[in-house]
């Protein structure tokens, strides 16, 4: 019988969801971050954990702000 990732205890296939390689119970596979629950194929996953889209993963792996280009005219 497989153990969820989350709380290491037996999942039966009634009480299962599948993602990212693993058997979940249906309200363990909760972001990382905000503990949000998350529904399959719906959310990013960094270092084989899960994430909300937006706004956990952005915030927490996408770009850091804007960057400053400097642009020079000549006439």
């Amino acid at each position: 019988m497989p153990k969820c990732p989350r709380c290491n205890k037996e999942v039966y296939f009634a009480e299962k969801v599948s993602s990212l390689g693993k058997d979940w119970h249906k309200f363990c596979l909760k972001c990382e971050k905000c503990k949000k629950v998350l529904i399959p194929g719906s959310f990013a996953e960094h270092g084989g954990k899960p994430y909300c889209s937006t706004p956990c993963y952005g915030a927490l792996f996408g770009p850091k702000g804007e960057t400053s280009i400097s642009t020079h005219l000549t006439a």
